[in-house]
């Protein structure tokens, strides 16, 4: 069973940069798709970014470049840069893999 933790979430003010990280409790090679999600109250879980073992990426229109996701397989990481961010996309932002979710971490764009 594979456990996934994220971490580098925070309050950063608008037009500022995070770097979101999610750990995998195994080697991620193999694995095939990863994504980042985000969700805030009220409203569904939307796919942010995904990422596949070949490297090949996709992202949402409304982070289309200003995220940047990318795996590192020695480090059994995935990774979300996040560019430009806007006070929409406040968010709990989630790492996945099939049915496999982190807990999740709090990203709070707001001057």
């Amino acid at each position: 069973q594979v456990q996934l933790v994220e971490s580098g979430g925070g309050l950063v003010q608008p037009g500022g940069s995070l770097r979101l990280s999610c750990a995998a409790s195994r080697s991620i090679v193999g694995l095939g798709v990863m994504g980042w999600y985000r969700q805030v109250p009220g409203k569904q879980r939307e796919l942010v970014a995904a990422i596949a073992s070949g490297g090949a990426t996709n992202y949402a229109d409304s982070v289309k470049g200003r995220f940047t996701i990318s795996r590192d397989n020695a480090k059994n990481t995935v990774s979300l840069q996040m560019n430009s961010l806007k006070p929409e996309d406040t968010a709990v932002y989630y790492c996945n893999w099939r049915t496999i979710w982190g807990q999740g971490t709090s990203v709070t764009v707001s001057s």
